[in-house]
């Protein structure tokens, strides 16, 4: 299915585990499915950063990139990085993001299957720059929303012990 747009949407953000939580999804948009947004990723607000580095990383030296995803040792249930391209939502420990001439193939790296290919992205200047900038504000506007949840249950905890 060709990408005629991309973007990142706010799916969640609430508290896990006593502290603020968010959680995003990587949607994209085709003439092929009448512009309806489908959702490849999604990740909690530790995620976003790391992946926007790997992929530009392994664009610009054309060289595959693996990206270990670790899962938080204090709640081993809870996934930081999910795949909706196979399902209704599989947890990835690993992705593997490989340059070509014209795309970056994001594959999941699973025990039993090897890899699996979950979609590419395209490997131009102008969406690397486009997709840069949009991680960059997004990233800053997640973790901006998470100080200002904090300092709500903080003044909120205060108000009711004073």
């Amino acid at each position: 299915m060709p990408v005629d747009s991309i973007n990142l949407d706010l799916a969640s953000a609430d508290y896990f585990g006593g502290r603020a939580s968010l959680w995003t999804t990587l949607e994209m948009r085709s003439a092929v499915s009448d512009e309806h947004p489908t959702a490849l990723l999604g990740f909690d607000e530790t995620f976003l950063r790391p992946f926007a580095r790997a992929l530009i990383e392994a664009a610009t030296t054309r060289a595959a990139y693996r990206m270990t995803i670790l899962q938080e040792t204090r709640d081993p249930e809870r996934c930081r990085v999910v795949e909706y391209v196979t399902g209704p939502g599989k947890a990835l420990h690993e992705m593997i993001l490989q340059p070509f001439d014209n795309v970056v193939l994001i594959s999941a790296a699973t025990a039993k299957d090897g890899e699996e290919t979950l979609f590419q992205l395209p490997r131009t200047d102008s969406f690397l720059r486009a997709f840069a900038k949009m991680a960059y504000v997004a990233d800053h506007t997640l973790h901006d929303l998470l100080e200002d949840m904090d300092r709500l249950a903080r003044e909120r905890k205060t108000a009711t012990n004073p």
